[in-house]
Parts: structure tokens; sequence; C-alpha cells
């Protein structure tokens, strides 16, 4: 069997990006080395952009019951003095879902293995080495071990989609090499499991901005705390990953009668973006493609954007006849993208770890005196063929509840979507708009009080969104949105397609 794609990884990004293509009706074959999602804590925090992408799947409910709703982030000096504060209202946010998210690694990986275990078109094989990668033209051919018997076995795919991790075997056969942003140092990461009430630290996380030892708070869900301390220079990570010595380094908040250790390891955190995201039919994701150090909380929220923008793209050349080079534009896209994350995580890092003590008094002469008031963030996309030279172009779109109460994703599903006021449509042009592009389009005309409003905030009449909900451009009258899908079509179908047609 030839499948639509091999997905090479089963954690959150793989997962992800396999139920996504599932969505699409791509047929999917993921490989994973390992027999179950791995136990223990890792990536602890999402943004609501994720959480549209897992609505998107269909796996919101099941995910959201496993949250925690974020309050925010503070950065307090060595004295307890605010100097950066990042709060997160209770609400419900622009994008139709809360703007942060604590949540359990594990949990969202059995949801999505539950979830891919379930469609007909995706076949799971756990216990899978894969060692080799081999270009058969119309193709390619993916060979693996068994290791739970030793056989050696291939799957053929037109594609083949690395989310095997920092150290992706796919990245090496593509031979790219990491940009390196600037970032490397080693931290402590600990979990704690309360047994017991404990307030000490509340609800925010917390980064400590201590030149004697810069160190992190984080609130998990349910009963679960995080702590992440920076080693100093010297410090052994076998010695300071031992128990006696994590209870040390948090004495004044936590010891051992308030909670049990159920994790310690050392990690080198690092601020690298693969230089080259697709060979021919090989493309990565996630920390295949880029790594960022945790102090912005974006580190699986980068892969989740990975797996939306990439999934449409391949749907669209696999079954609407969208020019192969489209998919030069994902590294065009969200290489920019994730590298401006990476770089304001970076300089977070600097205010975190600075440990010259003049240094960090001058930090806090000048951040204290007026502390740093953090936004959310929503960065532009990468310029590329999919995006036009526009305001809103390549913004992430806003998710405004539609007059019969749906939300605008509901009612779009996997398609492009056109978003319009009353009245610049009559109903004879709706079948002629969807005609106007290869790819599905939903067109909604709409008055309830958020669609208006998000409307009056792009200075148009309608809007036309991707379907990884990313704003491909607006018009203000019919003659510029039949414009507007002309142009998207000679985007998708390429230059060589749209001069024959």
């Amino acid at each position: 069997m030839l499948f639509d794609v091999a997905v090479i990884g089963l954690g959150p990004v793989g997962g992800t990006v396999a139920g996504l293509l599932s969505r699409y009706g791509l047929t999917v074959a993921v490989l994973e080395r390992e027999a179950a999602p791995y136990p223990l804590p890792r990536a602890v925090h999402f943004d609501a952009e994720c959480m549209r992408v897992f609505d998107a799947i269909g796996i919101s409910e099941e995910v959201d019951r496993d949250c925690l709703v974020s309050t925010g982030m503070k950065f307090v000096n060595a004295d307890g003095q605010l100097l950066v504060d990042w709060p997160r209202p209770d609400g419900i946010g622009p994008q139709g879902w809360h703007l942060s998210y604590r949540f359990h690694q594990p949990d969202l990986e059995r949801t999505l293995r539950r979830f891919l275990a379930d469609q007909t078109n995706v076949s799971v094989r756990s216990r899978c080495e894969v060692y080799a990668i081999e270009d058969q033209g119309s193709h390619v051919t993916v060979r693996f071990e068994d290791l739970s018997c030793g056989m050696l076995e291939s799957v053929d795919a037109a594609y083949v989609i690395g989310a095997d991790g920092a150290r992706s075997l796919v990245r090496r056969l593509i031979g790219s090499e990491m940009a390196d942003l600037g970032l490397h140092e080693r931290w402590l990461v600990f979990d704690a499991l309360l047994k017991r009430p404990w307030s000490v630290l509340g609800d925010h996380s917390v980064q400590f901005c201590d030149p004697s030892r810069p160190a992190t708070y984080v609130r998990g869900v349910g009963n679960r705390r995080r702590f992440e301390i920076m080693l100093l220079p010297g410090e052994d990570a076998a010695e300071i990953a031992r128990p006696e010595s994590v209870w040390s380094l948090i004495e004044k908040w936590m010891g051992p009668e308030d909670a049990d250790l159920e994790r310690a390891a050392v990690y080198t955190f690092h601020a690298v973006v693969a230089q080259r995201w697709r060979m021919g039919r090989l493309l990565l994701a996630g920390d295949a493609a880029h790594q960022t150090p945790p102090f912005l909380g974006q580190g699986l929220c980068a892969g989740i954007r990975d797996a939306a923008n990439l999934a449409w793209k391949l749907a669209a050349v696999l079954r609407h006849g969208a020019a192969d080079t489209l998919l030069d534009t994902y590294q065009q896209e969200r290489a920019p993208h994730v590298s401006e994350y990476i770089r304001l995580a970076v300089e977070l890092g600097r205010i975190i770890q600075a440990r010259d003590p003049q240094e960090a008094a001058e930090r806090d002469r000048t951040l204290a005196a007026a502390p740093r008031q953090m936004r959310s963030l929503s960065p532009r996309l990468g310029a590329s063929a999919l995006r036009l030279d526009a305001t809103a172009s390549g913004l992430v779109a806003a998710q405004p509840a539609l007059r019969d109460g749906t939300r605008l994703d509901r009612r779009a599903r996997q398609d492009f979507a056109i978003v319009t006021r009353p009245g610049l449509l009559g109903n004879a042009k709706h079948d002629a708009l969807r005609h106007l592009a290869p790819y599905p389009v939903t067109v909604i005309e709409d008055d309830s009080p958020e669609t208006l409003a998000w409307l009056d905030e792009l200075g148009a009449a309608a809007v036309v969104t991707r379907p990884d909900r990313y704003v491909f451009g607006t018009a203000s009258t019919m003659a510029q949105l039949q414009a507007l899908l002309v142009t998207l079509t000679e985007r998708l179908q390429g230059p060589s397609t749209a001069a024959a047609a």
C-alpha cells in the first residue's frame, strides 16, 4: 500500500499532524520507536492556537478536561520585586479559547493515540525504529526494524514528516545544520506530586531572577508542581539530580513532607532552528526543526503550529491539485515565525539567567522601576507565496461566535473560509466564489457582534482565512474579494500551472 504520508515519531507533534492529515482524508502511516507514551512530564504549556488545532482534530473537549487554565507568569528579582508581569485573563480570548493552558503531556499523548486508533485511514506502528529512507522518485520507502521481533520491514509513502525529536534521523538525512540563536544552558528540571495542601507559591508561574541561583516555578495540573533550577559552572549533573540535592535547592518553598519527587533530570536548553526543513519528499516538524528554551512556554506550541501549517498544504497537493512547490512555503512561513518566538525566549532568558551581580543590579533598577508588561503574542507568518503584502495577511485569525452560536472553526471545518458582512454577497454568488478556488471554501455571511467587531478591526467587509486559521487576505468590495480568490488560486497552483491556465 502506498500511503499519502508517513509520520516518524508519535509525540504530541507527530500525533497532531497525523490527526490533522486523517481529518483531511489522507492515508497516514505512523512509526514510533516506543511502545507507549513517555510516562513522566515534559511539556506543560500550550496556548489558544493549539487548542484550535486540537478542536480541528476533534479532541478539544477531552483535552480541555485534562487542562488547567493558566493565570499568567511573573518575573521577580532576589528581593521579590516584580520585574516582568504577564497576566492571562480568566475569560475566553479572541481565538475562542482561553489564552493559556497547563497540561500533563502523557495525558495529551494518550488522547491523540486513542483518536488515531479509531481512524481507518491511519496505521500506527509502535516499537518500530526507522533506519533508512529511500527516494524512489514517485514516492519514498521508509525502512524500519520491528523491535518486538527484530523483523525488517518497510512502508511506502508520497511524503515523510520527521517529527522525531531533537536527534532527528530525518533531519540528518536531509543534511540540515542547526542555526544557533544564542542560548545553551544547563538546568535541572524536576516535578513534584503534592501529598498535602500547599499554596506557598500560588497559581502563577514565577521566574526567580536571582543571580545566586536562577529558578522557575510552574503550577501544573492537579497536584503537580514543577521547579527548574539553573546549574552553576562546574556543578555535576548527576549529583545535583539526587533527591537530597533537589530538596535542598527548594527547601524555602517545599520539602519532602509536602510532596513526593516524581523525577529529576538535567537538560541543556537550546535555541536553534534547522536551516533546511524540506528536501524533496522529506519534511521536518517540531523539535526536529527547532528547539527553544522554555522561558516563553512556546516549545510545544511551535510544533503544533508546524503541524497545522503543513497538514493542509499536503492535503492541497495530494487531493486538490496544488503544485508541489506549495510545500516550500512551509519553511518560508514557519521558520521566521518560530525564530521570533525563540529570540524573545532568549531575551527573557537573559533577564532570568543574569548572574553577574552588577548586571543583575542594573537590570533590577531598570525593570523594577517600571515592570515590563508582556502581552499575548501574535507574530506574523514569514513572507511566502501564501502571504500577501497586506495589513492582516499572515496573522492568526480571530474565532468569533457566529449569530447561530457556533464558532467560526466549527463552521469552516478544514476549508478555507470567507467571512463577510451581510449584503456583500447575493445568494447566487456563494457558489460562484467557491468555484473560484481549487481548495474547498466555506462562505459565511454573519452579523454577530463578534464577527462585525473583527471585521471592523480589520477595516474590511470580508476576510479570507486559510485552513490553519491564518488570514490570507481581506476585501472591502465584491470585486476585491473575487480578485483575492483568483490570487489564491494562482498561489496554490504555482506559476507554471497558473500561466498555462
